[in-house]
């Protein structure tokens, strides 16, 4: 036998007698990273329909990726909804489990933040052999749950972040630093809890030169007013402009609003190039979402204290190992988000939570997450919402809505006082009551005195 041969024979039997090794007896998971963005539409994506906005990287990850078309925020418990919103996405829970929580001195008010105990994304993810890394605004978020990363940071202000011109950079930065200089061997979840593009939107004119403001289309259902009070008129973000709403307004929040995304965008490839060359992109899941939607003239409303998909509906997309192309039009909370990507990493859905994983759906093994979806707003608004129908109920004014979303996404044909619909209704008012109960909310859908509907601007 020549020695060549010899010396492989002798190889091969050395390595038979190895153990195995680690790789083979346990799966390495994936990364897990984590995009969160602050008021941005479900339409706010050129890859998602919309002919306006310049979205490049997360374009690519449309088109490599699923994407989920009915992601929903719960609703909030403040006008500052992206503070539930956050509590909901990070704890599982729907914001009525929190009501009786009183938080330590300064952590926040009473019945406004999710306990920092019991199961949370961070510590699952952290239970399922990861080191977890947060980085994001400090400014209506969950404290007591991101105390739980491993690494948890904030941006030093929001405010001045905001009004950089670059947003997203700062986050960016040092999330591109801790891949390139990472040397723990675990898989990283890394959430970067952006604070863009809430107002106020400034971009660099580099990013404002790319929209040509005066031909920008406005949605379809804006209006100069809202039709009637619901609620939450007067609240800081309806202030933002005069009444009644006029095109020039609106155009130019519109040019701002579509900037600052693009300039976030931009600072998103960024990381993803990062991974690529550090050749750590294929064995990382992506996944892009926000807390909630904005108005931004739809409705003649501003801000997201309102039950309609252009405040409620969020855009979500996952991208990567595991994740085949595609799209869903299944029902989901973005609390559902949680125990799905612990089950889409094998750590196991955590259980005592409101959110169900929606893996199926992601594996092309079911059409359908959940049959309905309750939506609420502090104890102004309720909403049930079918894969057809969303009923809207304004108990303080006595008002009702009935939108047919599959010939009108845009809610712009109330149908509730057709006769035609009255069973409906009365069907739909009987699964909300159902649906509250289920989430432990106990507002009556109708008070004895309601307010009057009409609202008349006072300045």
């Amino acid at each position: 036998m020549k020695l060549s041969s010899l010396i492989l024979t002798s190889l091969v039997a050395v390595l038979a007698e190895l153990p195995s090794t680690v790789a083979a007896d346990k799966p390495v998971r994936p990364n897990v990273l984590f995009l969160f963005a602050d008021d941005m539409r479900s339409d706010s994506i050129a890859a998602l329909g919309n002919p306006v906005v310049k979205t490049p990287h997360l374009d690519s990850l449309v088109r490599r990726g699923f994407v989920l078309r009915n992601a929903y925020c719960f609703g909030g418990n403040s006008a500052a909804v992206c503070t539930p919103s956050r509590n909901m996405m990070l704890s599982g829970n729907a914001y009525f489990r929190w009501k009786d929580f009183t938080p330590p001195s300064g952590q926040g008010r009473p019945g406004q933040i999710a306990p920092g105990e019991g199961p949370n994304f961070p510590v699952s993810m952290r239970d399922a052999g990861y080191v977890t890394y947060h980085h994001g605004k400090k400014g209506n978020t969950a404290p007591l749950i991101q105390a739980k990363f491993e690494i948890n940071k904030y941006l030093g202000n929001d405010q001045t972040e905001r009004m950089s011109g670059e947003p997203g950079r700062e986050i960016v930065d040092d999330a591109i630093s801790f891949v390139k200089t990472k040397r723990d061997a675990r898989p990283f979840f890394m959430y970067l809890a952006f604070g863009n593009p809430h107002d106020p939107r400034v971009a660099a004119q580099k990013y404002l030169d790319q929209y040509d403001r005066d031909r920008i289309p406005l949605p379809k259902n804006v209006l100069p007013l809202h039709p009637f009070d619901n609620g939450e008129m007067s609240v800081r973000d309806e202030q933002l402009l005069p009444w009644p709403r006029i095109d020039a307004d609106l155009r130019r929040t519109h040019h701002e609003y579509y900037s600052t995304i693009t300039a976030l965008d931009s600072h998103i490839g960024r990381l993803i190039d990062t991974l690529k060359q550090t050749g750590q992109l294929d064995n990382t899941l992506v996944v892009f979402l926000a807390d909630q939607g904005i108005a931004i003239g739809s409705h003649g409303l501003l801000g997201k204290q309102s039950l309609y998909d252009d405040a409620m509906k969020a855009p979500l997309i996952f991208a990567g190992p595991g994740i085949s192309r595609g799209e869903s039009d299944a029902l989901v909370h973005l609390f559902d988000i949680y125990p799905t990507v612990c089950d889409l990493v094998g750590g196991g859905r955590p259980a005592g939570i409101d959110g169900i994983s929606f893996k199926p759906v992601l594996d092309g093994q079911s059409k359908t997450a959940r049959g309905e979806l309750l939506l609420s707003y502090r104890d102004v608004q309720r909403s049930l919402r079918d894969p057809r129908w969303k009923l809207i109920r304004y108990p303080q004014v006595n008002v009702t809505q009935l939108f047919d979303l599959e010939i009108d996404p845009d809610e712009m044909h109330n149908l509730a006082e057709e006769p035609a619909h009255a069973t409906r209704i009365q069907q739909m008012l009987a699964r909300l009551k159902q649906q509250q109960a289920k989430f432990g909310d106990d507002l009556p859908l109708t008070v004895p005195k309601p307010k009057p509907a009409k609202w008349t601007p006072t300045t």
